[in-house]
């Protein structure tokens, strides 16, 4: 984390966060914060409420689900704001990594149009400025050809490349946080391991909560974890401690599944 962002509000704090299905209810009361520069990992296994926690932050819940509570980004509350409000946050102050990109993109259109949009929405550039900036995004994302993955559909992309090119999408705006969903699950360990150096060098100046049900991947990129399990944080702190003394046995029983221990930190 950088030394700043120990001494400046959080970029997200999070407190009270409610989500019910109907009567049930899947995350009771969910606090956390992040700094600038900071990532912390959100772990635990499938259907502990991850997901639709970090979908929650930016209010992208099916009807079907219902939230209450704070949600501040940059010390303004957003979970108070109209539904076109928040169409100008998503994309612009928070940038979202999903885990499938190739569903994620629109298959009609090339990855350039797709970015040139986003910019022309969240920050008013004439369009061929903003094709320049998403070139320039692109070949910093380290896709191949300065001109040719602009003008690439995204099955023309391998699953490495789509996925460096949605980080793109999600960085390209400069956002407060980063919110990445899985966002290694699909790709090989050798492309997960340069997608997540990739993501840890870019985030360095917004808030990133990463998800993922890989503790080792999140102990290569993350500054915290905080550990989850049937819709709670059981446990959280630095990475290094966490992964060195856990206290919660939930923590315990993850680590003792977790594959590739070379891999902690």
């Amino acid at each position: 984390m950088n030394a700043a962002a120990t001494s400046m509000p959080p970029s997200l704090a999070v407190a009270g966060l409610r989500i019910s299905a109907g009567g049930k209810v899947l995350v009771p009361g969910l606090s956390l914060t992040i700094g600038r520069g900071e990532i912390v990992g959100m772990v635990g296994a499938s259907g502990s409420g991850k997901t639709i926690s970090a979908f929650s932050l930016a209010r992208l819940l099916p009807d079907t689900l219902t939230q209450s509570g704070e949600i501040s980004l940059e010390g303004e509350r957003i979970d108070r704001l109209s539904e076109s409000e928040m169409r100008k946050v998503r994309g612009g102050r928070i940038g979202m990594v999903f885990q499938d990109p190739l569903s994620s993109f629109n298959p009609l259109r090339t990855v350039g149009s797709i970015l040139v949009e986003s910019i022309c929405r969240h920050q008013r550039l004439p369009a061929r400025q903003a094709r320049e900036l998403a070139i320039d995004t692109l070949a910093t994302m380290r896709l191949p050809g300065r001109k040719a993955s602009v003008d690439a559909y995204p099955h023309m992309l391998s699953g490495g490349q789509r996925q460096r090119a949605m980080i793109g999408l999600a960085l390209v705006n400069r956002p407060a946080l980063i919110i990445a969903d899985e966002p290694t699950t699909a790709l090989d360990p050798t492309i997960q391991l340069q997608i997540l150096a990739l993501l840890r060098h870019q985030a360095s100046s917004a808030a990133c909560l990463f998800i993922t049900h890989d503790i080792g991947a999140a102990s290569a990129i993350c500054d915290r974890l905080a550990v989850m399990n049937e819709g709670e944080i059981v446990e959280e702190g630095p990475t290094d401690r966490l992964l060195a003394s856990p206290t919660h046995p939930f923590t315990r029983e993850l680590l003792s599944h977790a594959p590739g221990g070379a891999r902690f930190r």
